[in-house]
């Protein structure tokens, strides 16, 4: 695998995206101490890569970079990416005030790989549009970053033409690659990239921290192979072993996981072929947890007078279902309904009862009560 970093480094990345807060549990209002003390821990035992962004906790994710890195350890102990987020269409010069405010927030001088944040379907057109791919490609130029890129979230054969256009500029691709997204998904996207010959760094291996808060049925299936391991291991181990990844994500909150996943990265291998069957098993006890029967047709979403993405929000019902995990799913309900890779903004709040989508839905949902349901637990 080619040198991305000066040295390779090793299979645990710590995302700064779920960092532990104070008492007022504000996304904004990070516990600095805490994260400086897990910071210290991860370094100790030879880990150096942080992932950051623009947008986490309200820019101050980046502050916590300068916090607990730039202003206690030497510049060559520890690697540091942040993204670029592009929503809306900005101009070079927009571009150019969110990376230069990213380098202030962070007290760097460059950083070791710069993302576009997030790009998908939706909005290729813009980002072609806006020039952001040249626009990384002179940040690179200019010494603002050792490695560029983008993180994903989308279909195999957008990131094909994506990468057959921009594919001989870019270093790494962010992928959300797990266990129960591999078949349907995953296993795709990996693929396109593995034929670039691209690096690949792993975001939401545990899927935001679902894939360690399964339902009683499920986890049993896990601790009675291994009453030792942890849950999440089994999600880590399941991405970490594959061929071009450079190094697995994971968004930690406290010391517990902090010290759990360097064990899981130290000391546990690749998933044997026996530890693959109990995977499967397992995924077949979440098939069993009730669901609403969305097939995702889309047939409701013309005839909505508010624009509202009905499946992408009946997902999100699902998945608090199968994985209990209420602060994960709200985040990233937030993000997609505020208009977050090219989707139009509007949330479950914003249904007016008027009942047409029942009429087209196929299943027979009742979709109202669901919005309601997921105002209740998302806004």
């Amino acid at each position: 695998m080619k040198n991305y970093f000066g040295a390779p480094i090793k299979k645990l990345g710590f995302g700064f995206m779920r960092l532990p807060l104070l008492e007022d549990n504000n996304e904004e209002n990070i516990d600095y101490e805490q994260v400086n003390k897990m910071t210290d821990v991860y370094l100790e035992k030879g880990f150096t890569y942080f992932d950051t962004a623009f947008l986490y906790h309200g820019g101050n994710s980046e502050i916590a970079i300068r916090k607990a890195l730039t202003e206690r350890y030497d510049r060559d102990k520890f690697q540091v990416t942040t993204k670029l987020p592009l929503h809306s269409e900005v101009s070079k010069d927009e571009m150019w005030a969110m990376t230069a405010k990213s380098l202030e927030r962070t007290g760097l001088d460059f950083f070791d790989l710069y993302f576009l944040h997030g790009i998908g379907p939706g909005r290729i057109e813009m980002l072609e549009k806006m020039g952001a791919f040249d626009y990384i490609r002179k940040l690179k130029e200019d010494g603002k970053s050792k490695n560029i890129g983008f993180s994903y979230h989308g279909d195999a054969d957008t990131l094909k033409k994506v990468l057959d256009t921009h594919g001989e500029h870019m270093d790494i691709i962010q992928l959300q690659l797990n266990y129960l997204d591999w078949e349907t998904e995953g296993k795709a996207i990996y693929d396109v990239v593995r034929a670039h010959d691209k690096g690949i760094i792993v975001m939401s291996p545990i899927k935001g921290g679902a894939l360690a808060n399964l339902t009683p049925e499920v986890q049993q299936v896990f601790k009675k192979a291994d009453p030792d391991a942890s849950i999440a291991s089994w999600a880590l181990r399941f991405v970490m072993h594959l061929e071009g990844v450079i190094t697995v994500l994971s968004g930690m909150s406290d010391m517990e996981q902090v010290e759990d996943n360097i064990k899981i990265a130290d000391e546990m291998g690749p998933l044997t072929e026996n530890e693959k069957k109990v995977i499967a098993q397992a995924m077949e006890e979440i098939k069993k947890v009730p669901q609403i029967q969305c097939t995702a047709c889309k047939y409701c979403l013309e005839p909505c007078p508010k624009d509202i993405n009905i499946p992408v929000i009946i997902n999100s019902l699902n998945d608090y279902a199968k994985y209990q995990n209420l602060r994960a799913i709200r985040r990233m309900y937030t993000m997609i309904t505020g208009g977050a890779w090219g989707g139009k903004p509007a949330k479950a709040s914003d249904c007016i009862s008027c009942g047409v989508c029942q009429t087209h839905c196929p299943q027979n949902i009742e979709i109202i009560e669901a919005m309601k349901e997921a105002v209740n637990l998302f806004e």
